[in-house]
């Protein structure tokens, strides 16, 4: 049963390790959240890691920038694993194609900077999706718009034979006040139209993977039973680590706020109403990562 708590020091001493989900979470797309840095800043400083594990369709340099512009202390985390990351290794080793009709904003284009981590990488040319040998999405072209408006363009994907690789699984995002949508929602409709999404970022494996390199890394061995993995995700941050067998704390008032009823912290029967219906059973639960 899923255990509501008041603040992360109740529950610190039993992690070596967060696994941080970054959008609901420690910020709201536009600034941190200043109690989610002094947790954060207040794990570290009693010997754990910070490990930011998110879904963003871009590599850890470029995260890492944006955290900085958005004003994230560099004390309140230790390394960055992100979809982008993992999707690029899949990309460049051809997973695609060669050549890849690109969904996706400007800031997304570093999504194709060259990745010095694979041997002998593909070279990557962006074209029309008539030419093209698979799809690469990284969120819509307009995050507001209605996704009936890619239908026919991925009706003609599917009867190519095409696969879409999605860098960011998440369905929706809420920047400041304003929902978004993300890659995950046109891979969802591309499976629900007949076509085939390749996944890298929370819930699936790979980018789990790829955070425990990250982690080894710095010389930290760190077992499963002593990693929490922090997020606001229903579909992405709680399956993700259940499926990895790693305990969760779910933060309620990000995408589940009106679900879950949370003010300071969720309504208990809200919650259990929310977690039964969703079939998740998170460690733990809170209001917002304090």
């Amino acid at each position: 049963m899923t255990q509501i708590i008041q603040s992360l020091s109740e529950i610190a001493d039993r992690y070596d390790a967060l696994f941080l989900d970054l959008w609901g979470c420690v910020h709201n797309g536009i600034a941190p959240h200043p109690e989610a840095v002094a947790a954060m800043q207040a794990f570290k400083a009693g010997g754990g890691t910070n490990l930011l594990l998110t879904n963003a369709p871009r590599s850890r340099h470029s995260v890492a920038a944006q955290l900085k512009n958005m004003g994230l202390p560099d004390d309140s985390y230790d390394v960055i694993a992100t979809s982008g990351d993992s999707a690029r290794a899949a990309m460049f080793r051809g997973i695609v194609g060669s050549k890849v009709y690109f969904i996706g904003q400007d800031h997304d284009e570093s999504f194709f900077d060259p990745l010095d981590l694979i041997e002998d990488p593909v070279t990557m040319a962006k074209v029309d999706l008539a030419d093209a040998e698979g799809i690469v999405c990284c969120g819509p072209f307009d995050p507001l718009a209605d996704l009936d408006v890619y239908r026919a363009d991925f009706l003609y994907a599917k009867t190519k034979g095409l696969k879409l690789l999605c860098a960011n699984p998440d369905i929706v995002v809420d920047r400041g006040e304003k929902r978004e949508w993300c890659a995950g929602a046109l891979a969802q409709l591309y499976t629900e139209m007949g076509g085939e999404s390749l996944y890298f970022g929370k819930p699936h494996p790979p980018i789990y993977d790829l955070a425990r390199r990250r982690l080894r890394a710095m010389g930290k061995d760190i077992p499963d039973d002593r990693i929490l993995c922090v997020g606001d995700g229903i579909v992405t941050d709680v399956p993700g680590a259940i499926g990895e067998s790693l305990d969760s704390l779910y933060i309620t008032g990000g995408l589940a706020r009106e679900e879950t009823k949370t003010d300071h912290q969720p309504d208990p029967d809200a919650l259990k109403a929310h977690l039964d219906a969703e079939m998740m059973s998170p460690t733990y639960a809170i209001g917002a990562l304090r």
